[in-house]
């Protein structure tokens, strides 16, 4: 049973960042290779129920203690549990739309690794531009490395402390003191953990290497259609100049619509993802920065961990912005390809009108800018990582506020 290995069209292995070659590790939201055999796929479906099994049981347990602080009036216990409870149902929504979806996910992937991976063999100083853009996110998986190492470090404390503590607030319906018990629901505690957390920073590592990698294949369309129409001016063969741009255009249109295509398969991949990670992201932020502001010292991992929400939810929004600014310039492209120059100097006006018909086509395709959406709710651009912000501070104002007068009183 091997996992899914990212290979160009030629064979090559693709070297994977760090956070993208441990969230290769996950065996839920990372597809199996497509050599994996029959038994293989089966053991690989058991695993994956009986991770939402454990999903589910760590639902029941730490829904009850939601429910028994909230029946307790106790507003900072009740926001203690509530960002683990929320990233864990936002988890197995994810978890539940990538089974259902794991062949559709294969291929695109395998796709992606073909046909829009930028080869750095091949295109060193755009692969090199394109790899510098996830910088931060790479930035962002670190932070969330800390928050994952921060709470697995509870239960080597809790031995030092002779305690039987769990990772995480939760209450059982059952004693679980005996160690028979204990031990293998801690064991599943680690699991859990490690499987979200390698899914926050994995999969927004996967689609913010999608993003820039087709921002870099719209841009290199956009530098080799005006080097070979620099060739053409000049050639400057004069009975074939308006010919010549014609036939560059459509080569360079069938690209373009090639690229397009993708951007539809990467919008239909991850629309539904994309709408319950920003869903959830607004009441997450809300209860990171209330339990990282009213005890900061105690509740440093919180604060980390809104760190690094903030920033890869402005960083993905600036990725999306800008691969939308520049499948916006597209129509720009096509307009800006010296065909008034072309048209001066040739000799054929059949071959010039056509030119003409065919540059106005091209403007008309490329006149709406791609975005990644949400369900077509919303589009994933920094203006919504911003509103998400904004609302999130809004949330936090409104518990501050209610703090202060359960104090007063």
């Amino acid at each position: 049973m091997v996992r899914y290995v990212p290979r160009l069209a030629d064979g090559h292995r693709v070297k994977l960042a760090c956070p993208l070659a441990l969230f290769r590790l996950n065996h839920i939201f990372w597809p199996l290779d497509p050599s994996t055999g029959r038994w293989g796929r089966y053991l690989d479906r058991l695993l994956a129920v009986v991770g939402c099994l454990l999903f589910l049981q760590h639902n029941d347990a730490e829904l009850r203690y939601l429910r028994l602080e909230a029946s307790n009036l106790n507003m900072d216990a009740f926001l203690t549990g509530m960002p683990t409870y929320l990233i864990l149902v936002e988890a197995q929504f994810r978890s539940l739309h990538i089974l259902l979806h794991f062949e559709e996910l294969q291929q695109f992937l395998q796709s992606f690794y073909f046909t829009i991976y930028i080869d750095p063999r091949k295109e060193p100083e755009m692969f090199r531009r394109v790899d510098g853009k996830m910088l931060v996110n790479r930035m962002v998986s670190a932070m969330y490395g800390a928050v994952i190492s921060g709470y697995l470090i509870s239960p080597v404390l809790s031995v030092i402390n002779k305690r039987k503590d769990f990772l995480y607030s939760m209450i059982f319906p059952f004693n679980t003191e005996p160690l028979s018990i204990f031990i293998p629901l801690l064991l599943s505690n680690m699991w859990v953990g490690i499987i979200i957390d390698s899914m926050m920073f994995g999969e927004t590592s996967l689609l913010c290497e999608l993003i820039v990698h087709l921002n870099g294949r719209y841009l290199l369309l956009k530098r080799d259609l005006e080097e070979s129409i620099q060739t053409i001016l000049a050639d400057r063969q004069r009975p074939h100049m308006a010919r010549q741009l014609k036939e560059l255009i459509i080569k360079t249109l069938r690209k373009n619509v090639a690229l397009n295509k993708f951007g539809e398969q990467l919008e239909s991949q991850y629309t539904v993802r994309v709408f319950i990670m920003f869903a959830f992201a607004a009441g997450l932020l809300c209860a990171l920065s209330f339990k990282a502001y009213t005890n900061p010292m105690a509740n440093y991992i919180y604060a980390i961990w809104f760190g690094a929400k903030t920033v890869e939810l402005l960083s993905l929004g600036q990725l999306g912005t800008t691969l939308a600014y520049t499948t916006d310039s597209l129509s720009s492209m096509y307009y800006l390809t010296h065909w008034e120059q072309v048209l001066e100097h040739s000799t054929n006006p059949q071959e010039n009108l056509r030119l003409l018909k065919l540059i106005n086509l091209a403007i008309e395709m490329n006149s709406k800018p791609f975005y990644v959406t949400g369900l077509k709710y919303f589009r994933v651009s920094l203006q919504a990582g911003l509103k998400i912000l904004q609302a999130s501070f809004s949330y936090f104002t409104f518990l501050t506020s209610m703090q202060r007068r359960q104090m007063s009183n």
